[in-house]
């Protein structure tokens, strides 16, 4: 009964709605999700996102690999933050609503300085 026991979460996984990043690994996502919408490359990103979420732990080991390496360019922290987050389930489903979120508030942004612009030269 006991080895029952055991094996009853052995294969358990997380599900991927369950990720909760730490504010550092937050601000990071967030910080690399705001380059993408400003470069206008959201359905690039996304696409390659989709397409690479088998690979998100592959991704991950990759660069705990890489960052010796990668942070005599950048600084090492943020690598690792990335990294740790990247093994989680759930990550790249929370990067890409995240990418989604910031490129609806742009164009939301861009309607109103549109509308905005279209009235100020019907007033003029």
């Amino acid at each position: 009964m006991w080895r029952l026991d055991r094996l009853k979460h052995a294969f358990a996984i997380e599900t991927p709605n369950s990720i909760d990043p730490t504010d550092r690994q937050r601000e990071i996502v967030d910080s690399l999700c705001r380059s993408v919408v400003r470069r206008q490359l959201t359905s690039p990103a996304l696409l390659a996102l989709e397409m690479s979420r088998p690979l998100n732990y592959v991704t991950a080991q990759t660069l705990h690999f890489l960052t010796p390496l990668l942070s005599v360019v950048t600084g090492g922290e943020s690598q690792t933050e990335l990294a740790h987050f990247l093994e989680q389930r759930g990550s790249v489903d929370y990067i890409c609503k995240r990418i989604e979120e910031l490129e609806r508030s742009r164009r939301t942004q861009e309607d109103e300085c549109g509308r905005d612009t279209q009235a100020q030269h019907g007033r003029d």
